[in-house]
This record gives C-alpha cells, structure tokens and sequence, in this order.
C-alpha cells in the first residue's frame, strides 16, 4: 500500500485534562515511530476544550524531542492567524534543532469561531492576502539574499517544506499555483474530495520544491480486534462531530453502544464522516486499497481520535499491519 501517516489533534477525553491529552500524544508519536509511519502531525485549533494542540510549534518541539526519526510537523498552521516572520522563525528553530524532520503545512481557516478569531486579533481580510502570505513565508525560508533587510532568525535557509492543506477547491488552486505538496482533509470535507484532487493534478505547476504532484488525503480510521469494538470506539468520534454540529463542543466523549440523535442528525454526521473506515484488518483492508486506487492518493494520514489511549495505540498497530501488507 501507500505510505501512512498519523494525524493528531491531541484529544482531550472527557475525564482527562490537556496535559495527559499532550502526554498521549508523545506517547502516540513514539508509537507510530516504531510502527513505520511516515509523519507525525499536530494541528492549529483555538478554544476548544477537546483538543490540546492550540500552541502546534511547541507541541510540534515536544513531539520531536522525544522521538527520532519519523517527519514531525504541522497539520496545520492557520497562517492568517499569524505573521510569517514568527512562522518562519518558529518553524527555523524546530527545523534547527530537528533538521530533515519538520514539515509546515498551512492553512487559510482560523481553526476557531469568529469570536475567537477576534480573540486571535485575526483581521477578516487577512484571508484575501494568504497567498502572498505563502509567498512571504517561503522567502523568509529561502537562503538570504543580499540587501535582504528582514530575516527569520533562525528561518532562513532552512527552507522548511510546505505543504498546502484544504478541504475545498481553494487550497487545490493556490497549492497547484505554486507547486507544492497538497493534504485534503477528507476526514472531515469529504464531498470536495475527487474535485479538488482532480484540479490540483491538473493545473500543478512543477517548483525547486516539488516536480510533479503530490496529493495526501485525510481520512479516519479505527481498527480492533472485532468489528463491535470498533464500531463502539468510533462513536467517541461521531458523537464529538455531533456535539459541534449542535453548537456544544466539548471533550471527547466516551463510547456508548447507542447515540442520542434523530435521523437527520445521523445522517448528517455520516455524510461527514463518510471518509471513515471502521472495523477489523479483515473488514477495512479491501476498502482501503480501493479507496487509495480512487483517489490516487500518494499517501494517506489517519486520524483516531478514541477515548481509551490502549484502544487508540491498537488501533494504529493493527493499521500499520495493513499498511505492510502486499497490494
């Protein structure tokens, strides 16, 4: 199969408090180091009470530090929350202190409600000026160039890989534009999937960094050792999905054997989630590899956000099963 990737928001179960949830994160990326999984990344959320990766650069660093060879990076950076100069120089030192192991990928959405972006001092025009955000970022990456007045210290020749993130055509327009890696979040935008895809390989345009398309999709999986266990464990995810579309988020729900919603909620978070695979190796590995020879997918990154850490470290293992196994 393609290679496989873990991405992880670092989930605060209900119970819990951030700081376990950041501890199981590191003991999560460990894991997936030992398993073969390529990369490791955390992404960019504000005021949510289940998810503990608000500060991605230093959960990013602390990530790193306690592991040693898989790709640690961001999943990403809403950089219209942010200057590129402090981006440059956050991801400079990470990629100084772990060199050929950090990636940045950017996004254009505030990872946050509106009053929360207000909170963020985010300026609402600040999503028409992201492209040439991007571009300033990748200068201040880029080696120095003579007269150069401002420089990302550390940041400059680093040249930190980027990669675009999306979940609608927009973010497969500008990564195409400028010749970059592109990740769709198909764990959650699933609708815009094969048409973002398709827009990306066509319009692509080769760069120093990348000569010819790279697409990484986002899904979610949860694997255990019966179907019914897995099954139960993904309703922590769906019921999670539910609360934010009822205007409640809060922390990650522990799995019931039934969900509280009516038909129309239920098949509103199905539609959502519908790029989930849920169940044994035996039940999800044909699916898998069907979806990969769909979407073309040159890698996939798997999110499982579960309430018990054993079930989610399980789940990752039995994954990484499937991964080795012959196409």
């Amino acid at each position: 199969m393609t290679d496989f990737s873990v991405l992880d928001l670092c989930p605060v179960p209900e119970g819990a408090t951030p700081a376990e949830a950041l501890r199981r994160s590191v003991a999560l990326a460990q894991t997936a180091e030992a398993l073969g999984y390529k990369r490791f990344w955390l992404a960019e959320h504000h005021n949510m009470a289940g998810i503990a990766s608000a500060a991605t650069a230093v959960v990013i660093g602390l990530v790193a530090g306690a592991t040693r060879t898989i790709r640690v990076g961001a999943g990403g950076i809403m950089l219209t929350n942010h200057a590129p100069l402090v981006i440059a120089e956050q991801f400079g030192t990470l990629e100084s202190l772990y060199p050929g192991r950090i990636d940045l990928g950017l996004g254009r959405a505030p990872g946050a409600t509106d009053r929360t972006a207000l909170a963020l001092r985010r300026r609402p025009e600040a999503v028409n000026e992201f492209p040439q955000d991007v571009l300033e970022l990748q200068a201040l990456l880029a080696p120095l160039q003579p007269g150069q007045i401002v420089q990302a210290v550390p940041g400059a020749g680093t040249e930190v890989p980027l990669w675009m993130l999306g979940s609608s055509l927009y973010g497969a327009e500008v990564a195409a534009a400028f010749g970059l890696p592109y990740a769709f979040a198909a764990q959650f935008a699933p609708a815009a999937l094969m048409p973002a895809l398709g827009l990306y390989r066509e319009k692509f345009q080769p760069s120093k960094q990348l000569v010819r398309p790279y697409a990484m999709v986002g899904i979610n999986v949860v694997v255990a050792d019966t179907d019914a266990e897995a099954r139960r464990n993904f309703t922590s995810v769906q019921q999670a999905f539910l609360n934010m579309k009822r205007g409640r988020p809060g922390k990650l729900p522990l799995p019931v054997d039934m969900i509280d919603w009516n038909e129309a909620e239920k098949a509103d978070v199905a539609s959502t989630l519908s790029c989930s695979f849920v169940g044994t190796p035996a039940a999800i590995t044909e699916d898998l590899r069907r979806f990969i020879a769909t979407t073309g997918a040159d890698e996939l990154i798997v999110a499982t956000s579960l309430h018990d850490h054993a079930a989610r470290l399980r789940s990752y293992e039995l994954l990484a099963g499937i991964a080795k196994t012959p196409a």
